[in-house]
């Protein structure tokens, strides 16, 4: 058995992770009647998710208490780099949705949830966040009430002995530990989770929405393949695709299946460690980016309200179109602070150009229905896209003082 083990784990876990996708799909469309598979999946998830909160805790707040005097940080190039990628993701999609218009059809259907009523109550749901009880952040993986809670307690550590400040960066090892085995059980994860969407949703349900979801994945693959490299190949100033496509296949994969930023975490911080990159910079950078850096996210605002649009056969002027994508990437910022992400955003953008709510949550209700797509590609695109520009940031520095 332990031979077999060291066998397994010498395959590449992209590898592994291929043979569970591959298994996991002929299972969901030959047995999807034995709903014990699924189990897997809910685990993998599951594990990611409890160890990502106390992960993030100790890895912050260590990071700062251990922080030298004069240390320059790299946090403002990459808080720089998220928005900037958030607003140009909502522009390319703007600019596909004016060059491949389409239309949608609007049903009784609608989410039950409440969509937010204004700009001003993302930015409230998202300033809350921040003053959150420290246990009841834990409790509900609220990252922005953790990041604030643990960089407080960095801080306020840095003067204490050198013993505290060991035993913390101690667990921050362990919990890290706890993570690398998390992630090699990544194969039989990805298997209950592609179970779990083949045996509920069949391949079938989706064929009727392909031009939309066609537009929806259009645009994000732009944004992957052409936008990203672009900003790479700027900062970095060599071939940027080989670390674009390390970072799509390090995070990108298992955020497709596992469908959630917060639980690609552990996985992005050990992608970054791969990378040599500053311990100090991604404790902060990688949590933070799964708040703010919503490319992904701002893509399915704008084309489902542009749909909206086309269908209802509203005319779209330029100055209006700009409005929408600066909308469309502050919203999207504020995504995770608000039930339901990205979709519960659409009605707010819908209301740009008159829509109302009613109609607006039908379009809510066509993003459920491509959601199981549009969801996996948008949180690949957010979670590597965490990494890749944390590791702009950091090379663009190293190349200038190399200069």
């Amino acid at each position: 058995m332990k031979q077999l083990i060291k066998k397994w784990n010498k395959i590449s876990l992209v590898k592994r992770i291929i043979c569970g996708l591959i298994i996991g799909l002929i299972l969901g469309l030959t047995v999807p009647q034995i709903t014990v598979i699924s189990l897997l999946g809910d685990l993998f998830v599951g594990a990611l998710r409890a160890i990502a909160p106390i992960l993030v805790l100790f890895l912050v707040m260590g990071a700062l208490a251990n922080q030298k005097e004069g240390k320059q940080s790299n946090m403002k190039r990459v808080i720089f780099l998220y928005l900037l990628g958030t607003f140009l993701a909502g522009c390319v999609a703007v600019a596909a949705s004016f060059l491949f218009p389409i239309t949608i059809t609007l049903t009784e259907t609608a989410s039950e949830a409440a969509a937010p009523s204004g700009i001003g109550e993302v930015l409230n749901s998202l300033l809350m966040s921040i003053v959150s009880n420290p246990v009841d952040a834990l409790a509900n993986a609220n990252y922005l009430g953790i990041l604030a809670w643990a960089a407080l307690l960095g801080i306020a550590l840095r003067k204490a002995g050198t013993g505290t400040k060991d035993a913390i960066m101690h667990i921050a090892d362990a919990l890290s530990q706890i993570v690398q085995w998390v992630i090699s059980c990544a194969p039989f994860g990805v298997l209950g989770l592609v179970f779990t969407t083949i045996s509920e949703q069949g391949l079938s349900s989706l064929l009727g929405y392909g031009r939309l979801i066609l537009l929806l994945v259009g645009s994000m693959a732009f944004v992957a393949f052409v936008v990203n490299p672009l900003i790479t190949f700027i900062g970095i100033r060599r071939n940027p695709y080989p670390l674009v496509l390390k970072c799509l296949k390090g995070s990108g994969i298992t955020a497709f299946f596992t469908r959630s930023s917060a639980a690609n975490i552990p996985v992005n911080m050990k992608l970054c460690e791969d990378l040599g990159l500053d311990r100090d910079t991604y404790a902060v950078s990688i949590p933070l980016g799964s708040t703010i850096n919503m490319g992904g996210a701002s893509v399915t605002i704008s084309v489902l309200t542009l749909a909206a649009v086309h269908t209802l056969g509203i005319s779209v002027d330029f100055p209006t179109a700009i409005i929408l994508c600066v909308l469309a990437a502050t919203s999207a910022c504020g995504a995770s602070g608000v039930a339901g992400g990205s979709l519960l955003l659409v009605p707010l953008a819908c209301s740009l150009f008159g829509i109302s709510d009613d109609i607006a949550m039908q379009v809510v209700g066509t993003g459920f229905i491509v959601g199981v797509i549009q969801d996996s590609c948008e949180t690949a695109i957010n979670s590597s896209t965490d990494v890749l520009y944390t590791a702009v940031a950091e090379l663009s520095q190293r190349r200038k003082k190399a200069d």
